[in-house]
């Protein structure tokens, strides 16, 4: 490793540093609902105080931050948020029975746990959809969806978790690949 690689990795463990320092006290900050100057040094000292006593482990981070992917994909989750949380009130209104529901496996393209812990936190933040399972060895993920009763919902669900993933992987990878991640085609479904 050269002089010049392991100043910038110094740089960069730096900059996530005060980037966690930054975000946890402003969640302090956010919980007493106050912005005073005695809330701001209390939180800076909360924050130094966790990061010293719970350390995280080094995450293998070498992909770039592409901004048009990644406005992208926040648009297009909160758009997936709020076209899912109607659907659910919908539901839960509608004088039908409750819909048929089950789980569903959906097969990661993926090796990056970056990517794959990302992908599922959103897929958790659509409402009626709820990670269950992550087969790292296989990357599998298995959800459980509110609605699978057509093949039409099986098929928007999948195009949903397909976009998203994509958006992902544009927003968070190299194109040329991580060291960390190798795609994976799926198996055919059987």
């Amino acid at each position: 490793m050269s002089v010049e690689q392991t100043g910038r990795g110094r740089a960069r463990d730096t900059v996530v540093r005060v980037g966690i320092l930054v975000w946890l006290t402003l969640v302090w900050l956010a919980l007493w609902g106050d912005l005073s100057t005695a809330n701001l040094l209390g939180g800076l000292v909360i924050a130094a105080l966790i990061m010293v006593a719970l350390p995280l482990p080094r995450v293998p981070v070498s992909g770039r931050l592409n901004p048009f992917p990644l406005l992208e994909l926040v648009v297009v989750s909160a758009y997936y948020a709020v076209e899912s949380s109607l659907q659910v009130a919908w539901l839960a209104i509608r004088p039908a029975p409750m819909p048929v529901s089950g789980v569903l496996r959906v097969y990661a393209r993926t090796r990056s746990d970056l990517v794959l812990v990302l992908w599922s936190d959103l897929l958790n933040l659509i409402p009626g959809t709820m990670v269950l399972e992550i087969d790292r060895g296989r990357c599998v993920v298995y959800v459980h969806v509110l609605d699978v009763g057509s093949d039409a919902a099986v098929d928007k669900f999948y195009r949903t978790t397909r976009r998203l993933e994509r958006l992902l992987i544009e927003a968070f990878e190299r194109s040329t690949g991580w060291p960390y991640s190798r795609p994976v085609e799926p198996p055919e479904a059987t």
